[in-house]
């Protein structure tokens, strides 16, 4: 009897969680997730291409995937392999995890821009709407 006391009574804290949740707990948790999927913008929007943070390899250092149209924004971008956020908030791309190609610093708003190399100017922002191909 005790045992199906308490099953009911889990059942009812499960229900609980649910209607909370709207229904479904795992909205909760993809709203808690950060998107990795950025648009890197050039000059005000004069070009964009997409870029992906990947898995982590070690403590501030995660793969990385740069559409290949990214060339058009600065060249040789393409080839980043590596993204790297250091302790103060800035973020570089790298083709070994160490030499950047670009370091951006946290922006005003959402995201970063860049500062080195000083043109042209990029936009990193989350959107999870594009793809690495786009």
């Amino acid at each position: 009897m005790k045992t199906l006391s308490a099953l009911i009574g889990a059942a009812g804290l499960f229900g609980g969680v649910q209607l909370l949740h709207g229904g479904s707990v795992e909205s909760a948790a993809d709203e808690a997730t950060p998107s990795n999927t950025y648009r890197l913008v050039a000059n005000g929007d004069e070009g964009a291409c997409a870029v992906k943070r990947g898995a982590s390899i070690s403590d501030g250092l995660s793969l990385l995937t740069v559409a290949p149209n990214c060339r058009r924004l600065l060249p040789g971008i393409e080839h980043a392999k590596f993204w790297r956020e250091g302790q103060d908030g800035t973020v570089a791309f790298s083709v070994n995890g160490i030499d950047p190609i670009v370091t951006f610093a946290v922006a005003d708003g959402d995201g970063y821009e860049s500062y080195a190399p000083a043109n042209p100017l990029l936009s990193l922002a989350a959107d999870s709407d594009l793809k690495p191909g786009d």
